[in-house]
Order: structure tokens, then sequence, then C-alpha cells
């Protein structure tokens, strides 16, 4: 019986470890420690039933990171570099310091749920063949992240990637090939390239392959070693079923100038790398295109936020006149034909008078509300007809061109409006009004509340949604979703308290796309 029970326990030792194989945790820190903070809490959650070890590498933060985490994280390992080493060359420096069986690089700005880990353990136990495995990403308004799955890099891709066809036809095996938006997002899928932010392969294979290439700074390592992962005969996995939040961009914004010029370097670099002969020279064609197509969009997307509005207002109102005096004069009164000098003195003196107006309305405050478009034509309106009597007799268009122009310039401004918010060149003023929930205990809620005392957000915490407690409440928890589809709420801060790391990661696939998520 003894010898039984002994053979027993062995044979579950046996299966424990090898539903459980041992992992090494990398993460590269660069000037984001309270997002570190969060990832790491994440990460001793999944790690908890796992033999393995978690080590941080800083490129040299000047945010106070040392003195803030490493008291907090006694079980990591912290390194601390004297000069930032970038991603790849930090990664692999704690590469050689850890020796188990399974590596995971992950970014210091995600969330992984508590069984996250298990799960892609299990993965690669069941796909005897994979080498590297990514995992389903969204960002903090639980928006799927497009590169969690993505195809190399290849002149065609790039081609549709610079004229926007991919963009038009995101779902298409074709023209969204680079991102394999053909592919359902939320099934497992063979893939080329794994995202850096969540890259989990086994020790035999870097052993094999190399780490990270070192002449990437930043950007593009990912791809070099998926590829590198492939040519050595093994297969890149993206697994759907552990979801993350990757708050993405914390350390390098993606619109800034030094964004495009790292990532376009990058690209340069894989080419040189992989690429031979006359498709490589014309694949830099295109990614030189690209550098300077990008870098003219970050300008102008600056220009825009700073001064730029003003101007190209002006341009909309001042085109939307000549097209008025065109379809007055050819559809509505034939009879009536304004001279060229007319046309050429008094439209820009119109336009004068509509970009003061706007000044003065608050049409150009950082942050734009629509309604202030409309509050501003009505009024430039008023004081065009207002300072009509002054306008010389032989400079005076009908009023009823006026009121034309004026429809076709307000049309105009709110396209353009939309358009810029869209792309994220101009903030609206409303979504610094709409508030803030919180998820949580009363308890929580009350430390949110304390956390908060002399930020100016409080003044937007319009209460918090019970989680199974009792206590004054806008809502429960199974009415949130109701609950946010009749009030205007910009932020939700979730407490790890009661919920789980996985419940708050599928909640946050739930929310509409321009709620944001925040963790406490």
């Amino acid at each position: 019986m003894r010898e039984h029970n002994l053979h027993h326990c062995c044979r579950l030792l046996l299966t424990c470890a090898k539903a459980h194989p041992l992992l090494s945790v990398i993460i590269v820190n660069y000037n984001v420690k309270f997002f570190l903070e969060q990832c790491l809490c994440s990460v001793r959650e999944a790690m908890k039933h796992i033999d393995g070890e978690v080590v941080v590498v800083d490129n040299s933060s000047s945010d106070g990171s040392c003195h803030y985490l490493q008291s907090r994280f006694p079980d990591v390992r912290f390194i601390w570099n004297k000069e930032n080493k970038g991603f790849a060359k930090a990664n692999n420096q704690a590469l050689a310091m850890t020796s188990k069986p399974y590596v995971l690089f992950l970014n210091p700005d995600t969330i992984v749920s508590e069984d996250c880990f298990s799960t892609c353990l299990r993965f690669f136990q069941e796909h005897p063949d994979a080498g590297a495995l990514g995992v389903k990403m969204v960002d903090g308004s639980g928006q799927f992240l497009k590169e969690s799955k993505r195809a190399y890099p290849s002149i065609s891709t790039s081609f549709y990637k610079l004229s926007g066809l991919s963009t038009l036809f995101p779902s298409s095996k074709v023209f969204g090939r680079y991102h394999l938006g053909h592919l359902d997002p939320d099934q497992d899928h063979e893939v080329d390239v794994l995202a850096g932010a969540f890259f989990m392969c086994k020790r035999a294979v870097l052993e094999k392959t190399g780490g990270f290439d070192e002449r990437f700074f930043m950007y593009g390592e990912d791809i070099d070693l998926s590829f590198r992962i492939q040519q050595a005969g093994y297969r890149n996995y993206y697994c759907a079923q552990s979801p993350i939040v990757h708050f993405k961009g914390e350390s390098t914004r993606k619109g800034s100038l030094n964004y495009v010029k790292m990532f376009y370097k990058a690209m340069i670099i894989f080419v040189q790398k992989h690429y031979t002969g006359f498709s490589a020279g014309l694949f830099r064609i295109f990614l030189h295109a690209g550098i300077w197509l990008r870098a003219m969009i970050a300008a102008l997307a600056g220009l825009i936020r700073n001064n730029g509005l003003p101007l190209i207002d002006a341009v909309n109102t001042m085109f939307s006149f000549f097209a008025a005096v065109l379809v007055w004069s050819r559809y509505i009164k034939p009879e009536v034909n304004y001279e060229n000098a007319v046309v050429i003195t008094a439209i820009p003196l119109i336009t004068l008078v509509f970009t003061v107006v706007g000044w003065y309305t608050g049409l150009y405050d950082k942050q734009q509300e629509r309604g202030r478009v409309i509050h501003a034509t009505i009024f430039s309106v008023i004081s065009t007809l207002a300072l009509y009597s002054l306008f010389p007799e032989q400079y005076r268009f009908s009023r009823g061109m006026i009121l034309l122009g004026s429809f076709f310039s307000f049309l105009l401004l709110s396209l353009n409006r939309l358009l810029l918010r869209r792309w994220g060149w101009i903030e609206r003023e409303e979504d610094e009004k709409l508030g803030t929930v919180v998820v949580g205990s009363a308890a929580e809620y009350d430390e949110v509340l304390s956390l908060m005392q002399g930020v100016e957000k409080k003044d937007r915490l319009l209460g918090r949604i019970s989680v199974g407690d009792e206590g004054e409440a806008l809502a429960s928890l199974e009415g949130l979703d109701g609950f946010l589809r009749t009030v205007p709420v910009r932020e939700i801060i979730f407490c790890r308290g009661r919920l789980s790391y996985r419940d708050i990661i599928s909640m946050a696939q739930h929310l509409p796309h321009d709620v944001r998520m925040r963790l406490h």
C-alpha cells in the first residue's frame, strides 16, 4: 500500500511539473513605474501556481522607479542599468541571467489574468511544434489591438498601408494582410509575427536562434525574432484563450516624430537583414516614403494642435463662399453676375470676420466641443450681417448668398472637426466633462476618493458600481452595461478586490469604445 501511495504521489508531481513548466518572466521598464506596479501585481497572481522567476530590467528611468518599486516587490529581481540600452539589449541582458525552460518577454504597461501563463504553457504542451506564442491584446478601452497577430512586412503590404487600402479594407485577405484581418481574433491561429509586448517562447528555441537582435533599439526586434524562429523550423501561434490588456505606447507616443523615426529605422534594418536584390531596394524606397509621409502627418498634426486650426478653418470658409457664389449665380440667381473684383475682395473680408468671431467664441480652445461650431457659425453670420451696411455697396453680396456660404462653411468645419477628433489631433471639451465611476466595494471607493483628494478628476467622480455588497451605489455590477448606455462616463476605475484580473479584462472588452479603463 505504501509503495502504491508513493508511486501515486510521484505521478502527481510529474503531472504537475508537466502542467506547469518553469517560467522566466522578463520585463523592461522605462519611466512607467505605475504601469509596471500594476503589471507586477497581475504577474504575481498569474505565477501563484507556477514555479518561476520575474526579472525587471530598468533602462535608467528618471521617474523614481527604483525607490518606488524595489521595496514593494521583494520577490522580483531588479537590474538597474545606468543608461538606456534599448529594448532588445535589455531583454538579452536578463535572458542571460535566467535559466527556466520557458521565457516570457512582457511589456510593463500590460495586465495579465490569473490563468494567462498556465493557459499559454498548456498550449505549448499541446503543440510541440510551437516555437513562440502570443496572445490576444486589448487596449485601455477594451479595443482589440491588431498587432496581436501579423504577417511579415513586404512590398505589397507596405503599399497597401501607405495607400490607405489596409484601412479601407481591414478584413481583406489581400489588403489587410499585414494585420491578418481575415483571421478571427477570438480563435487560435498560426501566424507569422508575434508582438514583443507578450512574447513567450521555449528557451531551447532561443538558444538555437539567438535572442533579440541588438541592432534594433526599439521596435522591429519582435518581427526579426519571429522570422528567425520560423526559419529554424518552428511555428508561431496566436492564442485567443486568455486575453491581456496592453495600455500601449506609454514610453513612446505613437504619433510622435520620435516614434516614426524609430519604427521605420527598425523596418529598414529588417529589410537589409532579410531581403536582397531588387526587392530590397524597392522595399527601402517604400519605407523611406513612409518615413516622410508619417513625418509630414505628425508635423501637420502638431501644427494644427498649436496654431494651425484657424488657418485651416479660414481656408475652408473661403472655399465655402467661393462655392456659394458659384452655386448662387448658376442655379439660384442666374441673372446675378458678381464681378471678380467683388468676389476677390468681399470673400476675404467675410472670412476674416468668421475667423475673428470664431476665436472669441472659443472655437480654438485646446479642447473642442461639437456645439461650438454651431455657436461660432451663428455669431459669425450675425456679425457679418451687422457689418453688412458698412461694406461699400459695390462689394455687397445678397443676404441669401451669405447664408448659403455660411451653411457650406458650417458643413466643412463640422466635417473637419469630426476627422480631426477621430485622428486624435484635437480633443473635445465635453470629454473632460464626462464622469468617472468606480467599480468596487464601499471601502475601495473610499480609498479611491482619498487618493483623489486635491485632484481635478475628483469633481467628475460620479459614484461607485457595487460588487456584490450593500451600500449606496449608482448601480450593481450586473447593471453596468445599462448604466453606461444612459450615463455619460469617460473613465471606469476597477478595484481589484472582489474582482479578479480575468473578470476585469473580460469586462474591459465589452466597454464602449470611448470609455477608458483604470485599475486600483
